[in-house]
């Protein structure tokens, strides 16, 4: 599976507007990203839906963007997402599957060794491990597990890997030398987020 060494995450939290959301997913498509993920942590599911689809519309041209629905295989089914990411509270990686099928791309989150290690045994494409750093994208984030927890997983699993968690363009080198196959970013990436893009992947080894 090709995975840019940016993985950007669109998080209706912190878009004011959700014209500001979809301008913002129109610049990120701009670039040279191959993924972009969609999370909505609060809405309810016929705005998530309608959001969705509306993502769907809009990026349609882009090919080399694959849209990932967070938590919600339903919908990921329904707005024909390209791939899903599930956490640790969400569905099983193996009832997501049942879901959304073969060959959509599956993507689950982690946090220690023993979860990451469990999740290399199932059908999901790539993995992700965080928070390598400490976050303010999340209300109950997991502890942190630093650059050594991304060392540690990457021994672990020979999937593409995903690092997460209070990534910027000043660290985020130091967590592809750790082993990250990309780093998710959020906050990051909000202000000018083509410009913030593509600065990302021209500083990225």
């Amino acid at each position: 599976m090709l995975i840019s060494r940016l993985y950007p995450i669109l998080d209706v939290a912190c878009f004011k507007e959700a014209a500001a959301l979809f301008t913002a997913a129109d610049e990120l498509a701009a670039t040279s990203i191959t993924m972009l993920q969609y999370r909505n942590k609060s809405g309810n599911a016929r705005e998530m839906l309608d959001q969705a689809r509306e993502l769907k519309r809009r990026l349609s041209t882009q090919s080399h963007v694959k849209l990932i629905m967070n938590d919600r295989a339903d919908l990921c089914v329904a707005a024909d997402f390209d791939g899903l990411h599930v956490g640790q509270d969400d569905l099983s990686p193996e009832a997501a599957r049942r879901i959304i099928g073969p060959d959509r791309i599956l993507g689950v989150s982690t946090h220690n060794p023993e979860q990451l290690a469990a999740a290399d045994q199932t059908t999901a494409n790539y993995l992700a491990i965080g928070p390598v750093f400490s976050t303010t994208s999340k209300a109950n984030p997991d502890p942190v597990v630093g650059l050594e927890g991304v060392r540690r997983a990457r021994s672990l699993t020979s999937k593409p890997l995903v690092a997460i968690g209070g990534i910027t363009r000043a660290n985020a080198n130091s967590v592809i030398d750790a082993g990250a196959d990309s780093v998710a970013v959020i906050s990051d990436l909000i202000r000018d987020p083509r410009k913030s893009a593509e600065e990302f992947l021209a500083n990225l080894r």
